[in-house]
């Protein structure tokens, strides 16, 4: 598991087939003193985060496990706590 720092929303005019509806949101990595790391990147939202909210992140295949409710997409980063 990752941390990570919501920084905004991603709006997406196309979209892969089975994720419409999926909200995106830009995060920024954190360590584990809560200092930036790395470049910002786009996960999918299972938990509705918003802007400023600390969050557990995932990566590959549990990402896209992440969303017990829709069929398996190809999603590589999800927030899930």
């Amino acid at each position: 598991m990752l941390l990570g720092r919501v920084e905004g929303s991603a709006v997406c005019s196309v979209k892969y087939p089975g994720t419409e509806g999926l909200k995106l949101l830009i995060v920024q990595p954190l360590n584990r003193h809560l200092e930036p790391v790395g470049a910002l990147q786009v996960a999918v939202d299972v938990i509705q985060a918003g802007a400023g909210d600390l969050c557990l992140m995932v990566r590959s295949r549990e990402a896209a496990l992440a969303m017990p409710d829709i069929k398996f997409v190809p999603v590589d980063l999800a927030l899930v706590g």
